[in-house]
C-alpha cells in the first residue's frame, strides 16, 4: 500500500497540503479566538499574511511555535536547557525520543525549541485524540508536525490503528529520517513515579522486519528525561487522588483536562532541564533472543526507565519532599533553610488552591510530597546498579 495513503487519516500534513489547511484555520472562528489569546492585539490579517507565507510545516512551527513556546518559558520557568551530548550530532539519524510525561503540550514542545537551537530539526508528537476536542485543534496539531494516536476504539479497531500508527512511526524513522517524541505511558505519571508502558514498546514492535530485538532497535530509541522543578498541576493531580478515592469510578470531565491542559501551560514551573541518554541499541544487541516475549519487554521497559531515572535533574525540592515524607533529615545537605522554607510555603499554597467537598488536607500534603520525593527515590535507585 502506498504510505502516503495508508497514513492519510493520522500523519502530519503534507507541505504541499498546507495552503487549503491555513485558510480552513484562518476562516475557524474558534481558531480566531485562540490566536487572540496566545497572541493578543495582532491582527487577522498580519497573522494570517504570516502564516500563508509559511511553505513548510517546520517554517511555520520557526514563525510561530517557536516564538510563543519560548516567550511562555521566559514567563513560566526559570530557565529552560537541554543536555544531548548523549547523541551524537549526525542529521541523516533519526531517534525515537521516549520520554517521562510532565506536560500534554510543552513535553514535546519544549524539547522542539531546544532542538532548534542546537542545530537539529523539531520532532514529529504522538498524540492522543482525546485531546482533539475542536475540528481546529486537530488542524493545527497536524500542522505542528503530530500524528494522532486514536483511542476511543473498539478491541479490533485498536488492535488494527495501532498497527497502522506503528507503520508510520517506523516509515518516519527510517524512510523520512525524521525524529518522533513518544511518552513512555498514555497519560501522565501523576505520582511522578515514572515508568515505561510495556504496551508502548509492544506497539512500536509491531511494525518493521525481523524478530522484537530488531524492530526496536530500527526505532533508535533514546530515553529523554524531563525534571521540573515545580510541577503546575500538582495540586490537580492531588485533588484526583481524592476524588477517586472517594467517589466510586470517577473520571475527569473535558473541562478538567482543559483546566490541566491550561494550568500545565501557563503555571510556573522553575527550572526545567530535558536530557537524553544514549540510544538503547547497543543494550538491545546484547539481549537474550529466546527470551519470552514478556520477559523481554519487561527487560526493555526497565531499561528505559532506568536511563531516564539516572537522568533526572534533581532540584532542592526533591531532597525536602523526601525528607518531610519520611520525618528525616537524611539529605539536609542539599538544601538550606530557605530552601525548605520556600518549598513549604509553595506547598501550603498549592494546598489552598483545592476546592473539593471534604477536603483530606492530609491525605493531599503526603500525595504532593510524593510527587517530589519519587523522582529522587528513583534516581538514586538508578545511580545504585
Amino acid at each position: 500500500m502506498n504510505a502516503s495513503v495508508e497514513f492519510d487519516e493520522i500523519r502530519p500534513y503534507h507541505d504541499e497540503e498546507l495552503p487549503q489547511v491555513y485558510e480552513e484555520l484562518i476562516a475557524d472562528e474558534a481558531f480566531r479566538q485562540a490566536v487572540e489569546t496566545v497572541m493578543p492585539g495582532v491582527p487577522v490579517e498580519v497573522w494570517s499574511q504570516k502564516m500563508r507565507a509559511c511553505k513548510t510545516k517546520l517554517e511555520f512551527q520557526k514563525t510561530f511555535c517557536y516564538r510563543l513556546l519560548w516567550k511562555l518559558a521566559k514567563e513560566a520557568t526559570d530557565g529552560l536547557t537541554l543536555e544531548h551530548t548523549a547523541l551524537p550530532v549526525d542529521k541523516s539519524v533519526a531517534y525515537t525520543y521516549i520520554s517521562n510525561h510532565r506536560d500534554i503540550i510543552l513535553d514535546s514542545g519544549f524539547l522542539s525549541i531546544l532542538l532548534v537551537d542546537q542545530g537539529m530539526d523539531t520532532v514529529e508528537i504522538a498524540i492522543g485524540d482525546n485531546l482533539l476536542i475542536y475540528p481546529w485543534i486537530k488542524k493545527f496539531v497536524r500542522v505542528n508536525k503530530s500524528f494522532i494516536v486514536q483511542r476511543a476504539l473498539t478491541m479490533r479497531q485498536m488492535l488494527e490503528a495501532s498497527a497502522r500508527m506503528s507503520r508510520y512511526m517506523h516509515y518516519t524513522i527510517g524512510e523520512k529520517k525524521q525524529s518522533i517524541w513518544i511518552a513512555q505511558r498514555e497519560g501522565r505519571a501523576k505520582d511522578s513515579n515514572d515508568r515505561t508502558q510495556d504496551s508502548v514498546l509492544k506497539m512500536l514492535a509491531i511494525g518493521g522486519e525481523g524478530d522484537i530485538i530488531d524492530r526496536l532497535m530500527e526505532m533508535n530509541i533514546a530515553p529523554l528525561a524531563i525534571s521540573y522543578e515545580y510541577d503546575p498541576c500538582d495540586f490537580l493531580k492531588a485533588q484526583e487522588f481524592q476524588l477517586k478515592r472517594d467517589i466510586e469510578g470517577y473520571k475527569k470531565t473535558k473541562a478538567d483536562d482543559l483546566l490541566n491542559m491550561q494550568t500545565g501551560l501557563f503555571g510556573y514551573k522553575g527550572r526545567v532541564h530535558f536530557q537524553t541518554s544514549a540510544c538503547i541499541n547497543d543494550e538491545l544487541a546484547k539481549m537474550d533472543r529466546s527470551l519470552s516475549k514478556p520477559e523481554l519487554f519487561a527487560r526493555m521497559s526497565a531499561l528505559i526507565d532506568k536511563r531516564i531515572h539516572a537522568s533526572y535533574r534533581m532540584y532542592p525540592n526533591n531532597y525536602v519532599a523526601h525528607d518531610l515524607l519520611e520525618g528525616n533529615e537524611d539529605f539536609s545537605d542539599h538544601y538550606t533553610a530557605e530552601d525548605k522554607q520556600r518549598f513549604t510555603d509553595y506547598m501550603e499554597q498549592q494546598l489552598e488552591r483545592i476546592s473539593i467537598p471534604d477536603k483530606d488536607v492530609d491525605f493531599l500534603r503526603g500525595k504532593m510530597l510524593s510527587m517530589y520525593a519519587n523522582p529522587l527515590k528513583n534516581y538514586l535507585a538508578a545511580i545504585k546498579e
